[in-house]
C-alpha cells in the first residue's frame, strides 16, 4: 500500500482526485474505455471536486458505486444516488453507463442485478473511503471476507449509524436505516487500482487499525494491505495516530 499524507483535506482531495483522473485517462487510452467505482460520504467531497475538473472522456466510462440504504428514497438528503447525481453526474458529460444501487426495490433482486452487471465490467479504478468503525463500503466489522457475491445485504452497526447521524445526514439515530445494499469486500479487492481518501481526525483510529493491525475482518479496511495497487491519501489529522509518520 502506498500511503500519502497531505496537510489538509483540500490538499488530500486534490492529490487523490488527480491520481484517480490520471488512472482513468490512462485506462481509456489503453483500452478505449474504463470501469470505475465511486464512493460517497463527506470523505469524498474534495476528491470528487477534483475529479470533475479533469479532462476525461466520460462517455467512455461505466460507473458503479459502493452502497445505498435500503428503503431510502433517492430524494432523501442521505441518499447516495442523490449524492452522486448532485456532486458528480450533474457536473460531467453523460457517462456511458451509471449503474446506481436502488435501495427501494427488492434487495436480493437488486444484488443479483448489480452482480450480473459488474461481472461484465471488470473494475479499473475504485475510489473508496474508510469509515470511523473501519468499514469498507458498508461492510461493518466483523465484515464478511469470505463471500464472493459482488453485492450483498448488510446490517449497519451502531457505530456506523452514529457516524451517519453525526455527519448530519439524518435528524435522529432512529431515522438512520438499519440495513443497506453494499458492494462486498471481495468485489472491491478485484479492482485493478484503488484510491482511498480518508480525511479528518475522527478517522485516525480507523486509519491506525487499517494500517498497523494484522488483516482482520474486525478491521475491514485492513484488507487493503493485501491489494497490489492501493493508494491511501491521508491528511495530518487522519494520520495523527500512526506510530510511524508517513
Amino acid at each position: 500500500m502506498q500511503v500519502n499524507t497531505m496537510k489538509n483535506p483540500e490538499a488530500l482531495g486534490k492529490a487523490a482526485g488527480q491520481a484517480a483522473a490520471a488512472l482513468i485517462q490512462e485506462t481509456i487510452r489503453r483500452k478505449g474505455g474504463a470501469n470505475i467505482i465511486l464512493a460517497t460520504g463527506t470523505s469524498q467531497f474534495e476528491t470528487l471536486k477534483e475529479l470533475v475538473k479533469a479532462d476525461i472522456e466520460w462517455g467512455k466510462v461505466n460507473m458503479f458505486h459502493l452502497d445505498e440504504y435500503i428503503g431510502l428514497s433517492d430524494s432523501h438528503p442521505a441518499s447516495f444516488r442523490k449524492y452522486l447525481q448532485e456532486r458528480f453526474l450533474s457536473k460531467v458529460p453523460p457517462l456511458r453507463n451509471a449503474f446506481l444501487v436502488n435501495g427501494e426495490t427488492d434487495p436480493a433482486a437488486e444484488c443479483r442485478r448489480l452482480g450480473e452487471l459488474i461481472s461484465h465490467h471488470p473494475i479499473d479504478v475504485a475510489l473508496v473511503g474508510i469509515g470511523e468503525n473501519g468499514h469498507l463500503a458498508f461492510n461493518d466489522p466483523p465484515a464478511d471476507f469470505g463471500t464472493k457475491q459482488p453485492y450483498l445485504v448488510v446490517d449497519l452497526d451502531a457505530a456506523c449509524r452514529r457516524q451517519q447521524l453525526n455527519e448530519g445526514w439524518f435528524p435522529t439515530i432512529g431515522d438512520v436505516p438499519i440495513q443497506a445494499i453494499s458492494m462486498s469486500v471481495y468485489q472491491i479487492m478485484l479492482s485493478k487500482h484503488i484510491i482511498c481518501s480518508v480525511p479528518g481526525e475522527r478517522k485516525a483510529e480507523a486509519v491506525r487499525n487499517s494500517l498497523e493491525q494484522e488483516v482482520s475482518n474486525l478491521y475491514p479496511a485492513s484488507v487493503l494491505q493485501r491489494h497490489a495497487d492501493c493508494r491511501l491519501y491521508l491528511d495530518e489529522a487522519s494520520a495523527g495516530k500512526l506510530r510511524a509518520k508517513v
